[in-house]
């Protein structure tokens, strides 16, 4: 298998501030944008052609990565002139295929975080001669998300709806969001309209009688929708809980990319990534945290679990605890913000008049 296709046209509304300027897979994570883990773990499995299914921001990927071949990649752009849900941005990158009806095509999001053997995937969708592979992942609360039941082969039995009940959660198995399609499957999903793959062509499929095959890998699965979620999973590839080849320095409790500036006596733990260009001032506390480009972290401020987009500025004494501060913020001194609060790109908060979260 050399071909795939990674879905990179959603809006990340739900990671908003950090995507209003930037589409959600070119977030930083760990030093690098989010995307870049991804096509990295993918050359590392043997895929060397990737289609990007672009929408939202489509015209900043293809300036920063080019042609791919930096990363041993040809890589190639589509954009959907109107969204197309997930079926419909699969069928739009068909005609950049190369390969025949029978071969296999791997595709996968660009908002899951995963320490998938795309391989093992590969593998078993060889084995099983199946239509459609799906990696799965088993949650311990899967109310929110849609169950994936399979029999004593792997096969796939259903597509259930998120569960209301606890007699509904048949099965703790969920979609994790990467797939292997033979090309054949690819060509028949209607062209030109919207299509979502979880509730048109997944159960489609199922009620024709096309062998649907599920493999469980249970290694590190992190949805990075929320922003919550994006400042663990950068955490988490610092700190070496999350495998990428991608990372631009060695693992451990802190990364610090060049040009950055900290000062000697700040602590930065918990996976903590300063990008390039910022600033960390003295006695600053930073545990489990993203510091984007050029950001400016003042003496003595304290953050914990927060993400500070790039060019903020975070004032001295302040303390930051989940919290979410959008490009080119301006945060006074002596504030305190907590409990997952977002402020928005550009905004200015006086020093000493905030002390308050997103529940109050």
């Amino acid at each position: 298998m050399t071909e795939a296709i990674l879905l990179v046209g959603g809006k990340g509304t739900r990671l908003r501030p950090l995507t209003v300027h930037t589409p959600k897979p070119m977030v930083p994570a760990a030093g690098v944008p989010f995307l870049t883990h991804q096509l990295a773990r993918a050359r590392a499995a043997g895929v060397t052609h990737i289609v990007l299914a672009t929408s939202y921001l489509a015209e900043v990927f293809e300036p920063y990565f080019g042609d791919g071949s930096a990363l041993g990649l040809h890589l190639e752009y589509v954009t959907e002139e109107e969204p197309l849900g997930t079926g419909g941005a699969i069928r739009n990158v068909a005609e950049r295929l190369h390969s025949a009806p029978g071969d296999p095509v791997l595709i996968f999001n660009g908002d899951i975080l995963t320490g998938l053997d795309i391989k093992a995937l590969v593998a078993t969708h060889r084995t099983s001669g199946a239509d459609v592979s799906l990696h799965l992942t088993r949650v311990e609360d899967p109310r929110a998300f849609g169950l994936v039941p399979t029999d004593g082969t792997g096969r796939v039995t259903a597509f259930l709806e998120k569960p209301q009940t606890p007699e509904e959660i048949v099965t703790d198995q969920i979609n994790a969001g990467a797939y292997v399609f033979n090309r054949s499957v690819i060509d028949s999903i209607p062209a030109g309209r919207p299509v979502s793959v979880e509730r048109e062509t997944f159960p489609g499929l199922l009620a024709a009688g096309a062998h649907l095959q599920g493999m469980v890998d249970s290694t590190y699965w992190l949805d990075l929708g929320t922003p919550q979620a994006f400042v663990r999973g950068s955490a988490d590839l610092v700190l070496g809980r999350a495998p990428s080849p991608a990372v631009p320095g060695r693992c451990g409790d802190r990364l610090v990319l060049d040009t950055a500036e900290v000062a000697p006596d700040a602590k930065l733990t918990g996976g903590t990534v300063v990008g390039p260009r910022a600033v960390i001032g003295a006695g600053a506390r930073i545990e489990g945290s993203a510091v984007l480009d050029g950001a400016v972290i003042e003496a003595g401020a304290q953050i914990h679990d927060s993400l500070i987009g790039a060019g903020a500025r975070i004032g001295a004494r302040t303390v930051l605890d989940g919290a979410v501060i959008g490009d080119g913020a301006r945060i006074g001194a002596d504030n305190e913000l907590r409990d997952g609060i977002r402020i928005w790109c550009g905004a200015d908060i006086p020093a000493g008049s905030v002390r308050f979260s997103s529940d109050q």
